[in-house]
């Protein structure tokens, strides 16, 4: 049994589950038993055109729906017909990874259903063989022409698709892409790394991070086009600075923290971040320099004064 959980859930998503009570994501009870019962409810969406797809709104969600190749994070549950347990489920990971559609997350019927979803939305999908498991289905577990219930709650997503494909080019290819669509790569980047900073996994965020430098170093052709590479640059050096003082290297602290004052020397959160490096490094005076500056610029700032009665 274990076995076939595994193989269900690599065809479903790329990846590992575990089976669990009849709670959905959502937490609002049991999730439907019988396909037919949801085939019958109200407001079912036949998302497919040919029955095979078949959904009902359970929460709505906000904002824009899902993109075409986007990574998505996702709660959800599959269930066979009757079966009061699911057959695979993610719903005990505290915090679920980012997937990507059509490479992590295969199964058809799900891309469908995820792409007429949007942040914060639980839904309920019934999807028939063709669009889950086919003829063969995943023996053990899952039969062969099985229709499968599916639970899914749509925590976060990221719009993946440009960025991903930027990747794959070569260093020659990169280099014709537009200004504006690079600003948008290392945009998704630092996204991407915010998102996996919130989820305290900071080396992978040090990498996004990184990868959104990387892409920065183009030469603009004019003084505008400058402007809007040195704003971006900005954000990923102070994000930067700030995952290495999580990693706790304060000396790369300080060297990021510094590149981003030669953007903006009055940049306060650049300045706290290096007053920071250095107190960790005890250099006490350069600690109290960068954070007596900081405070001028924001004389107010609550973190900047609790640095200050720390290096006193």
């Amino acid at each position: 049994e274990g076995k076939g959980r595994g193989e269900a859930l690599r065809a479903m998503a790329g990846g590992g589950g575990s089976r669990a009570g009849p709670e959905g994501p959502a937490g609002q009870g049991p999730a439907v038993a019988s396909p037919a019962a949801l085939v019958g409810a109200q407001g079912l969406q036949d998302l497919s055109g040919d029955g095979g797809v078949c959904k009902v709104e359970l929460r709505p969600g906000r904002g824009q729906p899902v993109p075409p190749g986007a990574s998505v994070a996702v709660k959800y549950s599959g269930y066979l017909e009757r079966w009061d347990e699911p057959f695979c489920t993610n719903c005990h990971s505290k915090n679920p990874g980012l997937m990507k559609l059509g490479k992590d997350i295969t199964l058809s019927g799900l891309e469908i259903g995820l792409l007429t979803m949007k942040t914060g939305e639980v839904a309920r999908f019934v999807f028939t063989p063709h669009y889950a498991y086919g003829r063969q289905g995943c023996p053990p577990l899952i039969p062969p022409n099985a229709t499968v219930v599916f639970e899914v709650e749509v925590l976060d997503f990221l719009d993946s698709a440009e960025s991903d494909t930027f990747f794959e080019l070569t260093p020659e290819q990169q280099d014709t892409f537009p200004l504006q669509k690079v600003l948008k790569v290392a945009d998704t980047e630092r996204k991407f790394g915010n998102y996996l900073y919130r989820k305290e996994h900071f080396k992978d965020a040090k990498d996004r991070y990184k990868r959104a430098f990387s892409v920065l170093g183009r030469s603009p052709c004019s003084e505008a086009e400058q402007c809007q590479v040195d704003a971006s640059k900005l954000l990923v050096l102070l994000n930067l600075s700030l995952i290495y003082l999580k990693l706790e290297r304060p000396a790369q602290a300080l060297a990021y923290g510094e590149k981003a004052l030669e953007i903006d020397h009055r940049n306060a959160k650049a300045l706290f971040r290096c007053g920071q490096a250095c107190l960790c490094m005890t250099e006490y005076e350069k600690a109290r320099d960068f954070l007596v500056r900081a405070q001028h610029v924001q004389p107010f700032n609550h973190d900047v004064s609790n640095e200050l009665k720390k290096l006193a």
